[in-house]
């Protein structure tokens, strides 16, 4: 699911979604991004933290922060330019 926040960067709620799914959810909701454009991506599987980070480091995104709690991951990310 893909809002608009407030700060104009998108959120793509990947709640609820078990590995794999959360990176191709992210991998189809980003591919008609503009360059630069930013990104908000929050998820409750464990492994979000470290498949985005590996994630943003193959297709050539800017991760700007995550913050990894129990209960979810947030990042916030950068499309390339």
């Amino acid at each position: 699911m893909v809002q608009t926040t407030q700060s104009t960067k998108r959120l793509i709620d990947l709640r609820g979604m078990k590995c794999p799914a959360p990176i191709v959810a992210l991998n189809n909701e980003t591919r008609q991004m503009a360059a630069g454009e930013l990104f908000e991506a929050v998820a409750d599987d464990p492994a979000f933290e470290l498949d985005v980070k590996a994630w943003c480091r193959r297709k050539g995104y800017e991760l700007l922060t995550i913050d990894a709690s129990p209960q979810e991951t947030r990042a916030v990310v950068r499309c390339p330019v």
